[in-house]
């Protein structure tokens, strides 16, 4: 029984060698063989730099953001302090039992801190 089980494992070592398992072989250094400069190449490069363009980047077709209308920056400034400072701006309802958030949270001690900060901010 063990001589048949050995020759059964040979004879599957010898089937996957026979299927072309085979480490990569190496094929040395690989030159380069590039038409342009290395100075073109570096003026290139600088120029894109410049121009601000990415096009690998996640937002490299997406153009400018335009602001609607007249926005004064002290008042964007105030509404992002404000948020920044709210106890609860990172509270999310889907991390709570039944998605309802408790009534310490909207009612209790933070509610507090939050109108009073509210109204230091105005």
């Amino acid at each position: 029984m063990n001589t048949a089980s050995k020759i059964i494992a040979a004879t599957a070592v010898a089937l996957f060698a026979a299927a072309g398992a085979s480490a990569e072989e190496y094929q040395g250094v690989i030159t380069v063989n590039s038409q342009v400069s290395r100075a073109e190449v570096q003026a290139g490069a600088v120029a894109a730099a410049k121009a601000g363009t990415n096009l690998y980047g996640d937002v490299a077709n997406a153009g400018v953001t335009q602001v609607a209308g007249n926005v004064d920056r002290n008042a964007v400034r105030a509404q992002a302090v404000a948020a920044a400072h709210d106890p609860l701006q990172n509270l999310d309802r889907k991390a709570f039992v039944n998605s309802q958030i408790p009534q310490q949270y909207t009612n209790g001690s933070l509610a507090v801190r939050r109108q009073q900060s509210q109204q230091a901010s105005l």
